[in-house]
């Protein structure tokens, strides 16, 4: 097993196939899996194709564009919500750049809308690859500025 890097409570990532830089993610090792805010979630036909189609953040964002993406690699999960009520997500998976390091991981597109954080990384990304200190924040970020 390789080492694993102290994260904090919250940080700052990158999800290259969104062109999304330094995007605010809740360390959350109550979750089980890992959630992205998303909205106008729909499965499309495209050359007889099934496309999940959907937009991520919100208008206000800084790094929101408009942009609709789509995946031919997309699931249903049932994922039990912060209120603790059952909901039936799309899931879709993605790249996510920590620490310099780049991750796969599958993320549940909900409306986080409400949420302060429109990621969250959950049991399944953080399992023997992170240790998770509450009381700091932003390492990765701060990683990567003392190198610079």
């Amino acid at each position: 097993m390789g080492e694993r890097l102290l994260i904090g409570r919250s940080d700052k990532i990158s999800l290259p196939e969104f062109n999304v830089d330094g995007l605010d993610v809740k360390i959350d090792t109550g979750a089980y899996g890992s959630s992205l805010h998303c909205h106008h979630m729909e499965v499309i036909l495209e050359d007889g194709v099934e496309l999940l189609r959907f937009q991520i953040l919100d208008p206000d964002h800084p790094e929101y564009d408009n942009q609709y993406f789509h995946s031919h690699v997309f699931g249903i999960k049932v994922v039990k919500s912060s209120n603790g009520v059952p909901e039936e997500r799309y899931t879709v998976v993605t790249q996510v750049k920590i620490f310099g390091k780049v991750y796969d991981e599958e993320f549940s597109l909900t409306d986080r809308t409400d949420m302060k954080f429109p990621a969250l990384l959950g049991r399944t990304f953080l399992r023997k690859r992170f240790i998770v200190d509450v009381s700091r924040k932003n390492l990765s970020a701060k990683a990567i500025k003392k190198y610079l």
